[in-house]
């Protein structure tokens, strides 16, 4: 059974990459820059990608916390575990990102964006919790 933990984690982490290259890169990418001030020097011109090393590194920290979360519940099903990582979504990313919007200079493109990149990175957990466990 924990081998199957850690290849649920190790799936969604991967995969989750991808969603966030996806989600929080490509999807409304020239709307980062209506407020260039408030990123840090060097991920403006894309010379600094320390950013998105640990931002990749996090994609298996939010997975392994949604496949822990539904092992500690006892959830192996598809339609449970989309329930918590929803559940999990709202109280935690999508909270945090408009919270963020309403306090920072961000497009609301990007913090919808953002907010939809954390919902699909939990759901992509969730179904590696369905197919794995």
């Amino acid at each position: 059974m924990s081998g199957m933990i850690v290849l649920a984690v190790l799936v969604a982490g991967i995969v989750s990459t991808f969603t966030d290259w996806l989600f929080m890169g490509v999807l409304f990418h020239d709307r980062y820059m209506k407020y260039p001030e408030v990123w840090r020097e060097g991920i403006v011109g894309g010379k600094d990608r320390t950013a998105v090393i640990y931002s990749c590194a996090l994609d298996f920290v939010a997975a392994a916390g949604i496949v822990a979360l539904c092992v500690l519940a006892n959830i192996d099903t598809f339609w449970s575990a989309i329930g918590a990582a929803i559940f999990a979504w709202v109280a935690g990313p999508l909270v945090l990102m408009i919270t963020n919007g309403f306090f920072m200079k961000l497009d609301w493109a990007v913090v919808g964006a953002h907010s939809l990149g954390y919902l699909v990175r939990f759901l992509v957990a969730a179904t590696a919790v369905a197919v794995f466990l």
